[in-house]
């Protein structure tokens, strides 16, 4: 059957890929490393965003309201006096077994951002997910009088706050991970909860959701259809409250708080980040609220001495996408065949947020895609390696450095000493929570791969 000739914008798909080479690549399903030809100066974008440095600052400050309580209702919290941070640790075995396997030294030092070991949820999404659920909680606690400038915020556990919640809903629509973190944080505030779930979630996150007294929703569909269907239904709800992946300045500067946190971890570690000392760091990315939250606080605070790349599915490269057509969000994966299907089930999404293609366009040094086989391959990798497990979707940054040495970004950019200092960062987005026989089927999956590609 013959395609339309006026798939996008009024223009067939042969005529994109005739225009645009590169985009052959994701209608046959291959990897593709995309690289902005000119991102735009820091200090000329900064002051045309929607978000500003101040608003990073303001999240943080919140979050900092919100400790004594947090520590309070999640003993996890206790050691860290209510501070929901991960680890930022350096991966030296990985860093060699990838010099032996691609066969050509990677300059520089390789670290791993572990937000796959966060608090309550153990994935990124405890980031932003968390701090939205937060500021709703904080709005009506205000509004209601519970809260004033001088006020201890552990008097959220306190009846009056936890009777207010419980006649407030909560409504989110996910592939898994967000559902998650909003799910678990809205439960022990004492809100009601909706989870909104696509085709793509795991069984065993819907089960946990249910478990911790969620209500959730699933459909045949994508996540695309699932964030149209809980926000439809929360628009029924007058008490109820949609936390929008697609659309949210909030979940954004949630995210966004981990470049202060990274920010003060690199300085412990002795590393700079300027022109001879440049910082390359790698995202999984779905929607891309997330790993644009990260990239604009990053940027916020380094400027143009760091490099940041996103990390999408072969069968699901939205942002990706968007960007090399100059369409943003207009553009669907699906337009170019892709299926959506992944083992990366976090990073299943057929179109990006609005909003973060807004900060993305100027900010993003470029992407690339991955196929779930190389995800399973390093999944066993880094268990070999270092010891540490992730869910697939958390290991789609790892192809990251080789793919920008073999694209010669490194050379043609840097000069051979700021490639000595440089400093690569694989940001996992989740992991933890995994239950011990879905890993361990990663880790048959993974191992059956490696030996194929072995024998060949």
């Amino acid at each position: 059957m013959k395609r339309k000739a006026s798939l996008l914008q009024g223009k067939s798909i042969e005529q994109w890929q005739k225009e645009i080479p590169l985009l052959r690549k994701i209608t046959a399903k291959e990897p593709l490393t995309y690289l902005h030809p000119l991102p735009a100066p820091w200090e000329e974008v900064k002051d045309t965003l929607p978000l500003t440095y101040a608003h990073l600052v303001e999240a943080e400050e919140r979050l900092a309201r919100f400790r004594p309580y947090l520590e309070l209702c999640f003993p996890s919290l206790k050691e860290t006096q209510g501070l929901i941070e991960s680890p930022l640790r350096e991966i030296p075995a990985m860093k060699a077994f990838l010099e032996e396997t691609q066969k050509e030294r990677l300059p520089g030092r390789l670290y791993l951002k572990m937000d796959s070991h966060l608090p309550i949820s153990g994935s990124i999404k405890a980031r932003g997910g968390i701090y939205e659920v937060l500021c709703h909680a904080e709005h009506l606690a205000k509004e209601a009088g519970l809260l004033s400038p001088d006020t201890n915020y552990k008097v959220l556990l306190e009846k009056p706050s936890r009777a207010l919640f419980s006649k407030h809903t909560l409504e989110v629509g996910s592939t898994g991970n967000l559902g998650l973190s909003i799910g678990i944080m809205a439960k022990a505030m004492g809100f009601q909860v909706k989870v909104h779930m696509s085709n793509d979630a795991r069984p065993w996150k819907i089960a946990l959701l249910q478990a911790k007294g969620a209500e959730v929703f699933t459909y045949p569909e994508d996540y695309e259809k699932a964030v149209a269907a809980g926000r439809e239904a929360a628009k029924r709800n007058p008490s109820s409250y949609f936390i929008d992946d697609e659309n949210s300045p909030r979940l954004f500067l949630g995210y966004a708080v981990a470049a202060l946190r990274l920010k003060k971890q690199l300085e412990e570690e002795g590393i700079s980040v300027d022109r001879d000392h440049p910082l390359f760091v790698h995202l999984p990315c779905g929607v891309g609220g997330g790993p644009g939250g990260i990239t604009f606080g990053l940027k916020s605070l380094f400027g143009d001495h760091v490099h940041c790349f996103f990390a999408e599915p072969t069968e699901a490269p939205a942002v990706l996408l968007g960007l090399m057509t100059g369409l943003l969000e207009k553009a669907s994966a699906k337009d170019f065949g892709c299926s959506l299907h992944t083992a990366a089930d976090g990073l299943a999404v057929g179109r990006p947020s609005p909003l973060v293609m807004t900060f993305m366009a100027p900010l993003l040094s470029g992407g690339y895609t991955v196929p779930d086989e190389v995800l399973f391959r390093f999944l066993v990798a880094l268990q070999n390696t270092q010891g540490i497990l992730l869910e697939p979707s958390a290991l789609a940054g790892f192809p990251g450095p080789y793919n920008l040495l073999r694209h010669g970004y490194y050379k043609d950019r840097f000069s051979p000493l700021a490639m000595k200092n440089a400093t690569h960062i694989l940001w996992a987005t989740g992991g933890s929570m995994v239950p011990t026989e879905e890993m361990d089927q990663y880790l048959q999956k993974g191992k059956s791969l490696l030996e194929r590609n072995l024998d060949e």
